[in-house]
């Protein structure tokens, strides 16, 4: 289970993409109160914003092209500004990416609770792509392996002396089963695709 980190946010940047408004007043009061450099934009955010350490922006006006990202994929927390409970409009803060949420107009409360939150469903979030990736990766690994003991059994071998020939070629380059794996299913393509081209060149 992952620990919400609660050491001082002093000195991080916040980017408010908000139209100037009296209800973010009490936001950027706050923000400044716990130590964060606060930075407004509107319509959208400039290419600097993409360093920031947190974005908050309004889910009643927004729109895409407002991010200088994809849908989804915004390289730190999102917190979404929500005044209007529509189920569009709280569709679209969601499917921006919203890891934590204020309505409007924002006090004094709640803030801190928000970044520390949102922060924390970041975290949790690239987490659980990093694990996804790695598991395909394994996945995609045993299947080139899979292929490679084929390749060998299609020889003649059978899969016991099929996988020992891999792991010898695997020690003989000095390199991973897998590499290994990926560079005779690789040769094997090369061969099969040039015994085609004679193929066709006879026809």
């Amino acid at each position: 289970m992952s620990r919400i980190r609660t050491e001082n946010l002093g000195g991080a940047i916040a980017w408010i993409l908000h139209r100037p408004h009296p209800s973010v007043q009490g936001l950027v009061r706050q923000l400044g109160v716990i130590g964060l450099e606060v930075r407004e934009a509107w319509p959208e955010l400039p290419a600097e914003a993409i360093g920031a350490d947190f974005i908050f922006y309004d889910a009643d006006m927004g729109h895409d092209e407002q991010f200088p990202w994809p849908r989804g994929q915004s390289p730190m927390p999102m917190i979404a500004l929500i005044g209007s409970e529509a189920p569009g409009r709280l569709k679209w803060a969601m499917d921006v990416g919203a890891h934590a949420q204020l309505l409007k107009p924002v006090s004094d409360k709640g803030v801190y609770a928000a970044l520390l939150v949102a922060r924390s469903n970041f975290d949790r979030a690239n987490a659980s792509e990093a694990m996804i990736a790695d598991l395909q990766n394994r996945l995609s690994a045993r299947q080139t392996i899979v292929q490679a003991v084929m390749i060998f059994v299609m020889k003649g071998m059978t899969e016991a002396e099929a996988y020992d020939q891999l792991r010898q070629a695997a020690m003989a380059w000095r390199v991973t089963i897998e590499t290994a794996a990926e560079r005779l299913v690789a040769n094997h393509s090369n061969e099969r695709g040039k015994d085609d081209g004679r193929r066709v060149d006879l026809a």
